[in-house]
């Protein structure tokens, strides 16, 4: 019997944390008899009077929401990071190791209307969101060393909120994913003097297999390792460092990719498609003053749906005791995304 990667299981390596993935096809024709969850409802209102994140509503720490008509930035109520807090001591015991963690969080709503998202959006407020990031990440990269930007949509993925938001967070420390991902992005470099994930975009455009969508900047694809069964990576076709290195006309169509994509991901399902997205680029504070043509700025989204709107992917049991685990291929899962609509379902 001659292997079929879309019909027999094999692992895959991801060089950007240098992990595999287990890719498990056959698994799709198992019958589903666990959990069902809800289906992710788009029926929620313009405006919400008790929705702390909608003009003019008080919220809960007693601030008052001002009533603003495009992209709103405050400081969360509720931080994770402080810019002033007492430091840990000092001490060399190797196994109760413990840092400095100062930081600061803030929220960006999108929209001032809770119904809008990405992908209903006008690409001139979704520029709008984009250049705020831009501002963000210049404003708290001189101080900090990593400016982490998510947003995540819907109950399933731990959205408390259903107005268009996302979140920014500051740190003094560069944190796990992105200092995996800084080790081995250093390591190709130095060894093949070029930066992996531009090398990366160019093969996947040669063999388009795996690619949703592209314009004349970006290119959305599902990566050779996804783990999310539609999991998806905004990359450059041209090198980019940060989101304050993207000039005019890259912004316009990250604006582009973004609706795109999102509403391809609604379409899959008829539904408000629940995803945590987040973007990476070079580091930023004091790493300002090191060379760091190793990193390529990219965004990442993993959704949790994998067979329907009501089914997710868990990750659970072998995920988090082995290695993680994907049933349907990404390969198929490109297919799915790339045959979508670019246009959102409910604006057809």
């Amino acid at each position: 019997m001659s292997f079929d990667p879309n019909e027999h299981q094999h692992n895959r390596y991801n060089p950007l944390k240098d992990e595999w993935v287990l890719v498990s096809p056959h698994r799709m024709l198992r019958p589903w008899s666990g959990q069902v969850e809800n289906a992710p409802t788009d029926k929620t209102p313009s405006f919400d009077p008790n929705n702390p994140l909608c003009p003019g509503v008080e919220r809960p720490c007693g601030i008052k929401t001002p009533e603003y008509d495009s992209v709103y930035v405050f400081k969360n109520d509720y931080p994770a990071l402080l810019e002033d807090s007492p430091s840990p001591n000092d001490n060399n015991d190797d196994l109760f190791k413990s840092i400095s963690a100062k930081g600061t969080c803030r929220v960006i709503c999108f929209h001032p209307k809770s119904d809008m998202h990405l992908g209903t959006m006008k690409n001139e407020e979704i520029l709008d969101v984009i250049n705020e990031w831009v501002k963000q990440t210049e404003d708290l990269g001189k101080k900090y060393v990593w400016v982490q930007i998510f947003e995540n949509r819907g109950a399933i993925m731990g959205c408390s909120n259903p107005h268009p938001h996302c979140q920014v967070w500051a740190s003094n420390f560069l944190p796990n994913e992105p200092r995996i991902k800084d080790k081995n992005l250093k390591e190709y470099y130095q060894k093949n003097g070029r930066p992996l994930l531009i090398d990366y975009v160019k093969k996947e455009l040669d063999k388009q297999e795996r690619i949703v969508y592209e314009n004349d900047e970006f290119v959305v694809l599902v990566p050779y390792w996804a783990f999310w069964p539609f999991e998806t990576m905004v990359l450059p076709k041209k090198q980019v460092l940060r989101f304050t290195d993207l000039n005019e006309t890259q912004r316009n169509c990250l604006a582009d990719v973004l609706k795109v994509l999102v509403s391809k991901y609604d379409n899959v399902f008829k539904c408000s498609f629940p995803y945590s997205m987040g973007f990476h680029g070079a580091p930023t504070g004091d790493e300002y003053k090191r060379n760091q043509d190793h990193w390529s700025f990219h965004a990442m989204f993993y959704p949790p749906l994998l067979r329907s709107a009501t089914v997710k992917k868990f990750m659970v049991g072998y995920e988090m005791f082995a290695q993680v685990q994907r049933d349907l291929t990404p390969e198929k899962a490109a297919k799915v995304l790339r045959d979508q609509n670019k246009i959102h379902y409910k604006m057809n």
